[in-house]
Formats: structure tokens, C-alpha cells, sequence
């Protein structure tokens, strides 16, 4: 038996242990945070898919305004059943329109950075299920309003569907920088549903509504349209930022705003009462979209100002409408115009 000693080269020795590696870091490094949306694309809530190409967001201002052409009426207010009718009705009728407009406007969605996360263009959401949807809230929509208000509002609600998909999605949006100027008789319908609703007819306060939705609609579109022209331009849809800049977007902008202001006084002509409470109180509303327009004017470029003049527009017409309702409360009809001049005139006597 041979021993260590004996080898040649005596000994062979024992390898030493290998020190251990050093301690790179105690805690190890939390993966990077996943990357923010870009900055044109405003971060949201994410809605289940079936949800989302509804558009709920939209349909809150649609039935503000469903509400106050029902307030325009000499029958206001309505009893329970037909109100809950006539607004769940347009409620499913607007949801089915923003379910067709998804479909037809996927391809596109998908190539824009705004809306590239949707439901359909990221998969979240098929094209059968999502038409599947909108066929069944069209035809429940149909169905409530004609048997729960009557066949006239079932069929302006059906024609504002289809003017939304068809006259504005389909035929204007592609092709004119006007698209929003024609296609917003879409979003126009409502009061005139409303109206029907309430008295089965079209009357003059209907109209008015419908004329003041038509006007209002492109300042407050526009000023939208501004904050996402890049989006716009790179997939070729001509909005008026991207065919004629930003400066006549804002004179445009002004011009609308104007109009809007001036037909809003006429609600004081067509409300059956409660018409001193409404052009009071209008006043300051329409003080400040002029306010907020005017600002836009003098810097077109600026993403706040048209970022705060679009929230105004919205909180503007929802705050119009609940001007009509308030304005046909007991308390404003039992104060006539009449009934204030002489208040008038008895303070002017009392101060002399």
C-alpha cells in the first residue's frame, strides 16, 4: 500500500475549502415598475370588456339631456313608470350604439395610442359576442320604450343610434373636418326623446334643446380634439386641429361658443314657467365657457386651457339641464315674472 509519503512529490495536498462568494445584496432588487402610458393617453379605470365598448361614460350626459327635454313640457313631471322607462330605455340604446361604433371603429382603435387598450382591438372582447350585445340591448331598448312610453320615442331613440354608427362613425368621421358639426345630431336626439316621452309629440322646447345640444357640440368636441390631434393625424382622420391647425380650431371653437350662449336664452321663451330661475342662474354658466374660450383663444396650444374649457362643457350642459328641472319647480313657478317687477317696483318706492 503505497502512503502520501511515498509519491514522488511527497504529500499531495488537500484542496482548502473555497471561500464563500461575496454577498452581492442582502435584499434583492424589486423588478423595474412597469412602464406609464404615454403621456397622450389619459390612464383610466379598466371596465370589464362587455362594459367598456358600451361606453358608460357617455350616457350620463345623454339622458341629462333626455331629462331636460321631458322638463320642457307642460306635463312635467312624469310619473314614475314612464320616467324609469324613458331613461333606461335610452340608456340601452345609447350602450348599443357605443358597442356598434367599437366594431365598426376596431381596426382603427387599434392603431391609435389612445385606444389601442380597448376591448376589441386588444382581445379582450370578441366581434361576435360584442355585435351579440348590441343586438340584445337594441332590441331591449326597442321594447321598453315602445311598450313602456310610447312608439315615437322608441323610434327617435333607434334614430339616434343609427345616425351615431352610420351618419357620424361611418360616412363623416373619414371624410370631413365638419363631421362633428353634421354627425352631432346624434348626440342631439335625446331632448327630443324626452320630449316625446313626455307628451307623445315634438314640441318648440324639444326642438330648442335639440338646436342648443347641435351648437354646443363641436366647441366641446374641438377642444378635445386638440389634445389628441397627433393621435389623429397618424392614422388620418381628418379633424379640424389636423387640416387646419390649432389657431382656426380655437376661432371655431370661439364662434360655437357664442352661438351656444345666445341660443341657451332662449329656454327663458320656451319654458312653460320657472323662466326667471333659469336665465338667473344661467348667467354664470355662460360667464365662464366665454371665460375658458376666451383663454383658449389667446393660446391655442395650450393643452390646459383646452383641457379645461372640454370639463366645462360637460359640467355646462349638465348643469343647463338641471336648470330647466329646477326651473319647473313649485317653488320657481309660483314666483311669475309679473309677481318681480312689482317686487321691483315696490323696493324703488320703499328706497325713495
Amino acid at each position: 500500500m503505497v502512503s502520501a509519503q511515498d509519491l514522488p512529490f511527497g504529500p499531495v495536498p488537500l484542496p482548502l475549502p473555497s471561500a464563500p462568494p461575496p454577498v452581492l445584496a442582502l435584499v434583492q432588487p424589486s423588478p423595474p415598475p412597469p412602464a406609464s402610458p404615454p403621456p397622450s393617453v389619459r390612464p383610466s379605470v379598466r371596465l370589464p370588456a362587455w362594459l367598456e365598448v358600451a361606453k358608460p361614460r357617455l350616457i350620463p350626459l345623454l339622458l341629462a339631456t333626455t331629462v331636460g327635454g321631458m322638463a320642457l313640457s307642460a306635463t312635467w313631471p312624469l310619473d314614475g313608470l314612464r320616467l324609469g322607462c324613458t331613461l333606461v330605455g335610452g340608456a340601452m340604446a345609447s350602450a348599443a350604439a357605443g358597442v356598434l361604433n367599437c366594431l365598426w371603429e376596431q381596426d382603427l382603435d387599434g392603431r391609435m395610442q389612445r385606444t389601442s387598450r380597448r376591448a376589441l382591438p386588444s382581445g379582450r372582447l370578441a366581434q361576435r359576442q360584442a355585435f351579440l350585445l348590441a343586438i340584445a340591448l337594441a332590441s331591449t331598448a326597442t321594447l321598453v320604450l315602445s311598450l313602456g312610453v310610447n312608439p315615437l320615442a322608441a323610434a327617435l331613440a333607434l334614430l339616434g343610434l343609427c345616425s351615431y354608427v352610420l351618419l357620424y362613425t361611418a360616412l363623416l368621421k373619414p371624410r370631413t373636418s365638419q363631421n362633428i358639426v353634421i354627425g352631432g345630431v346624434a348626440g342631439a336626439i335625446p331632448p327630443l326623446v324626452g320630449a316625446a316621452a313626455a307628451t307623445g309629440q315634438l314640441g318648440w322646447g324639444g326642438w330648442w334643446l335639440f338646436s342648443l345640444v347641435m351648437v354646443w357640440t363641436p366647441a366641446h368636441f374641438w377642444s378635445l380634439a386638440l389634445l389628441l390631434r397627433d393621435d389623429y393625424r397618424s392614422v388620418g382622420i381628418p379633424m379640424l386641429p389636423v387640416v387646419r391647425g390649432v389657431a382656426a380650431t380655437a376661432r371655431a371653437i370661439t364662434a360655437y361658443s357664442w352661438i351656444t350662449v345666445l341660443l341657451s336664452g332662449f329656454g327663458v321663451l320656451v319654458l312653460p314657467s320657472g323662466g326667471w330661475l333659469y336665465a338667473l342662474l344661467l348667467v354664470p354658466f355662460n360667464g365662464r365657457l366665454l371665460q375658458l374660450t376666451g383663454r383658449l383663444g389667446q393660446a391655442p396650444a395650450d393643452p390646459q386651457a383646452a383641457r379645461n374649457l372640454f370639463r366645462w362643457s360637460i359640467f355646462y350642459l349638465f348643469g343647463l339641464c338641471l336648470l330647466l328641472v329646477l326651473a319647473r319647480t313649485h317653488q320657481a313657478a309660483a314666483v311669475a315674472v309679473p309677481d318681480l317687477v312689482q317686487l321691483w317696483q315696490l323696493a324703488q318706492g320703499g328706497a325713495s
